[in-house]
């Protein structure tokens, strides 16, 4: 791209950004704190279902002294849906470590990216829109925008594809308003430049530069190496209620779902017989098993399908993993993961 198309594609896509940016709740104010919660909560979450949650999570905790110090069962909470728990987590961590070094999160992309939960893309992110430094900050959209600009047809997973991509991204950035830049180039992949064969060509302003349009291969590109299967488990979810007390117990403080909370259930599919027995291990002694819908969940690389059981009881078991508690705390206090979302639903609605 010669010195003239950059200078027209800069400024073609920062015109169509000011005309056509959505409105989302961070772009009010670009202050670091507020960049950062929001760039770690759209990790591989959609803006529709970040934009509630940011601006409760901003509500309850505006600062990042407010986040450093708030217990973990009130995060988990407030990030309660959101999933990748992991995230939240680091995003405390971070908090304590920043308020002990004076309370300002780094400028520059390399001392950000040695804070937890902070990559390449959310350095760049957070330093280019939040402190105007010239760094690219290149995510999927990006990467999808600028496969098609340059007719890349390689994988866009693969680390040398992603390297020259980001190399042409550093060498196309103004020297002003870098941020908005970055943030154009990401809207473009989210709003126009579509993933599929449903890219907007007719409304896109760079389409003069595109290499894959003028070459009518803009829906075959970007490659992408496909996807191990995810590995299926089946689990029996048990909601074990006495009167409008439920059981629940806390997962491990390692691995999937550390710390959160959960309705007791084993692996496999349990018949009506192996229900019983089951809570004969509990010292469960049910009046009455009512079977629940199924329900699916997807995380990254694995399924659960599950089935489950209402187990409902006179008196509560003296059983050491499990804690009684109410719906309303369920809806208040408790993080529950959202796998269990339909079970939940049962209870709350």
């Amino acid at each position: 791209m010669d010195i003239l198309e950059k200078t027209q594609f800069q400024n073609k896509l920062l015109q169509w950004y000011d005309c056509s940016a959505r409105i989302l709740p961070w772009r009010d104010d670009a202050s670091p704190y507020r960049v950062w919660v929001s760039e770690i909560m759209l990790q591989q979450t959609r803006v529709e279902t970040v934009k509630p949650y940011f601006e409760h999570f901003i509500e309850v905790l505006p600062t990042i002294q407010d986040l450093a110090k708030v217990p973990e069962e009130r995060l988990l909470k407030l990030w309660e849906g959101l999933g990748y728990y992991t995230r939240a987590k680091n995003l405390k961590k971070t908090a304590k470590i920043v308020v002990e070094s004076g309370g300002q999160l780094p400028t520059d992309r390399q001392t950000l990216e040695t804070l937890p939960g902070i990559g390449p893309y959310t350095s760049g992110a957070i330093a280019s829109i939040a402190f105007g430094v010239k760094v690219s900050a290149v995510d999927g959209n990006v990467l999808r925008v600028m496969a098609r600009v340059t007719a890349n047809i390689g994988d866009i997973k693969n680390k040398v594809v992603k390297k020259e991509i980001e190399e042409i991204v550093n060498n196309i950035l103004p020297d002003k308003r870098v941020g908005d830049f970055n943030q154009a180039l990401m809207e473009l992949g989210a709003t126009i430049c579509l993933p599929n064969r449903s890219p907007k060509c007719d409304q896109c302003p760079i389409q003069f530069v595109c290499q894959g349009y003028s070459q009518g291969i803009v829906s075959t590109i970007p490659t992408k190496s496909q996807k191990k299967p995810r590995k299926i488990e089946y689990k029996t979810i048990f909601l074990i209620m006495d009167e409008d007390n439920i059981a629940l117990r806390q997962r491990s403080s390692k691995g999937l779902l550390s710390n959160l909370w959960e309705f007791p259930h084993v692996d496999g599919h349990l018949s009506h017989q192996e229900c019983v027995k089951k809570m004969k291990e509990w010292n469960v002694f049910p009046e009455q098993i009512t079977p629940l819908n199924k329900s699916k969940h997807l995380f990254t690389h694995l399924e659960w399908h599950m089935i489950g059981y209402l187990i409902s009881i006179n008196n509560r078991p003296e059983y050491p993993d499990f804690i009684w508690t109410t719906q309303r705390e369920i809806k208040e206090k408790y993080s529950i993961p959202s796998a269990l979302k339909e079970y939940v639903n049962f209870l709350v609605e």
